[in-house]
């Protein structure tokens, strides 16, 4: 069983009198510990895609499995679970909250967490340390260089100990060496911590680097 499957996905967004299909009749299988990149142009339905697989936007039809349950089928509460209990997101911004300091921007998806709460201080600098950070536990967001809050945000992402990363253009506002850096750090985690990752981005040569790879356009798969 794989550990995503989609099956014959659409999404309609109406605007007006104009129906808009930005995921048209998708079918895709996902395998736990896979590294998958999406690649396409913008409008392509890349987005909308993995925000549907995250659980954040419902499909117009179809149905998404994870680990063999329909949670396109399920209600408010339990989608919100799943998404916070199976998933981590990164953003192409870090979207760090400016009043709170790298350690507790890192805490905040515990607090939506069920899950056992001691230990999280330490399991917060032990991620901080892990993406290269350590030292910056106690810094604000104003006080980071782009790459540092964009490593606060992988700490993050990693707080709930996710079975899948969906990063949409990560590293879209990174220089080509920290890129390089972060780059290397998603496949580490991949390798060691056996995360799905499944990363949008415009650059074709770190598509590449995925053992995967699926272009979008106008909503449909062409290749995979």
């Amino acid at each position: 069983m794989s550990q995503i499957e989609i099956a014959d996905i659409s999404k309609i967004y109406t605007i007006g009198d104009l129906n808009i299909r930005a995921v048209d009749n998708v079918s895709l299988k996902i395998e736990k510990g896979e590294f998958l990149s999406v690649v396409g142009h913008s409008g392509s339905g890349k987005t909308t895609l993995i925000s549907i697989i995250g659980g954040i936007i419902r499909p117009t039809s179809g149905r998404v499995l994870f680990e063999g349950s329909d949670i396109s089928s399920l209600n408010d509460e339990k989608l919100s679970e799943y998404r916070n209990e199976k998933i981590g997101f990164m953003f192409q911004f870090a979207s760090l909250l400016p009043i709170l300091t790298a350690k507790e921007n890192v805490l905040l998806p515990g607090i939506f967490s069920p899950k056992e709460k001691s230990g999280a201080a330490g399991k917060a600098e032990e991620y901080l340390n892990m993406v290269g950070i350590g030292e910056k536990t106690n810094a604000y967001p104003s006080q980071l260089s782009g790459g540092q809050q964009r490593r606060v945000a992988i700490a993050r992402a990693l707080m709930n100990e996710p079975e899948v990363i969906l990063a949409d253009e990560p590293t879209g506002d990174l220089d080509e060496e920290t890129e390089a850096e972060i780059m290397e750090l998603f496949k580490r985690l991949n390798r060691e911590k056996k995360v799905t990752f499944i990363f949008i981005t415009h650059n074709l040569d770190l598509a590449r680097q995925a053992q995967k790879q699926i272009r979008m356009t106008h909503g449909v798969i062409k290749e995979i």
